[in-house]
């Protein structure tokens, strides 16, 4: 191309035709933009108010985004997808004669969805594992400090709109029910202490302090699921980095630290207590059952007399009936299961349960670079798996999350052995 010369004599500079853009490199503008909605998807994972939420909004767009650019099926994920294909099979078939009843309808096309998100962060986390899990893992947390922060907010009646934040006389935060909310807490707060228990948190003043906002947020939850459940997960996580960590003076920090953690969180829980209405509701929600769990019309009546029925029932209630027949849920996932997919979709989710359990606790026992995410993770996700005992858990979307988080880590320490134990190549793709 010819250049202009100036009236000077001084030849002009050309410009592109594409003008500022041409110096950009679209592929890195778009990964950058696909790294985004990622955190806004796992964000909006806390706005729970209703069926439908900005995580919904985000998943497709953000999924589809991911693909365009290339996520891989590596056959650490097979397992996982395959169990996975089986029990939507099951649900499936039970839901057969039921097709012309909207609810089952609905209920059977967002559990499929949940799991086609469950594959997505299977894929996804596969590769570049260490950095996309660090990245989505800051973004839950993130959303656990302003979902408990929101949740405290309401309960202590701060600004005046507290039923948004409040239900039931306990702290919701962003979620409908308390139970879901206390739950959704754990793994932010695995997150944060696990970076003040290995000194890897950049500000651990400030992690801290976000650490106790979460834990106030599940304490003000008053669920007995989430209290059970989340001292389990720090158990199996502290003891996991204490067995994994080779330094003697690192296990003493790990000790220290976390008699420090339980002895602020005991002066939290005894300034809330200080509060009347919190130690009413403490002394409520610490008893073992409640007046809807007793009785052959309360929860576990109706399981003894919904197991009788199930054994009897090949192919299960179909999906959602027991609700139409019970009048209350199940209560208990494994339980719900069988009744929305038969004998073959219990029998698979338990395997599901047990094969994950299997992984989870291999990726705490085998060294790799992937051990110090699966000890935040699994912990966690295992909290989940034995609430499923006293509560339905099928569409919980962080549940199925960190399902796919687990099995991803699995996959990326199955290729790191594969390669020796090796960091990846170029000469690897």
């Amino acid at each position: 191309m010819a250049s202009i010369t100036a009236p000077s004599g001084v030849p002009a500079p050309v410009r592109s035709p594409e003008g500022a853009w041409a110096a950009i490199p679209v592929l890195s503008v778009v990964r950058g933009l696909a790294r985004a909605m990622l955190a806004a998807f796992i964000f909006f994972a806390c706005f729970a108010f209703s069926e439908t939420s900005p995580y919904d909004l985000v998943a497709l767009p953000t999924m589809a985004l991911w693909a365009l650019l290339g996520i891989r099926l590596h056959r650490g994920v097979v397992p996982l997808m395959g169990l996975l294909i089986l029990y939507l099979a099951a649900i499936v078939t039970a839901l057969i004669p039921y097709l012309d009843e909207a609810f089952p309808l609905t209920w059977t096309i967002q559990l499929i969805y949940l799991s086609l998100t469950c594959l997505f962060f299977a894929m996804l986390f596969s590769d570049e594992t260490q950095d996309r899990m660090e990245l989505a893992l800051k973004a839950y947390t993130a959303s656990c400090v302003f979902s408990a922060a929101l949740g405290i907010v309401g309960y202590l009646d701060l600004i005046g709109i507290e039923d948004l934040f409040y239900k039931y006389g306990r702290a919701s935060g962003t979620f409908q029910d308390p139970n879901v909310f206390g739950s959704f807490l754990t793994l932010g707060a695995l997150y944060l202490m696990h970076g003040l228990l290995n000194g890897t948190a950049r500000r651990p003043v400030l992690a801290l302090a976000g650490l106790l906002v979460v834990l106030a947020g599940i304490f003000l939850s008053f669920s007995r699921g989430s209290w059970g459940g989340t001292v389990v997960a720090v158990l199996v996580m502290v003891v996991s980095v204490y067995a994994a960590t080779p330094s003697a003076r690192l296990r003493r920090r790990i000790v220290v630290l976390t008699l420090v953690t339980i002895g602020l969180g005991i002066v939290a829980v005894i300034g809330l207590l200080s509060f009347d209405h919190v130690a009413k509701m403490f002394e409520t929600r610490a008893a073992v059952t409640q007046d809807y769990d007793e009785g052959e019309t309360g929860r576990f009546g109706n399981q003894i007399r919904g197991i009788a029925m199930l054994l009897g029932m090949p192919l299960g209630m179909g999906p959602m009936h027991w609700r139409l027949t019970f009048g209350l849920e199940p209560h208990n996932s494994y339980i719900g299961s069988f009744a929305n997919g038969g004998w073959l979709g219990g029998t698979v989710f338990i395997g599901l349960v047990l094969a994950t359990g299997f992984v989870g606790f291999r990726l705490l026992a085998r060294p790799s670079p992937y051990r110090a995410h699966a000890q935040i993770v699994w912990p966690a996700l295992l909290m989940f798996f034995l609430q499923a005992l006293q509560i339905d858990i099928e569409k919980w979307r962080h549940v199925y999350m960190m399902l796919g988080m687990v099995w991803a880590l699995e996959a990326a320490r199955l290729r790191w052995l594969a390669r020796g134990g090796r960091p990846r190549t170029d000469d690897d793709r």
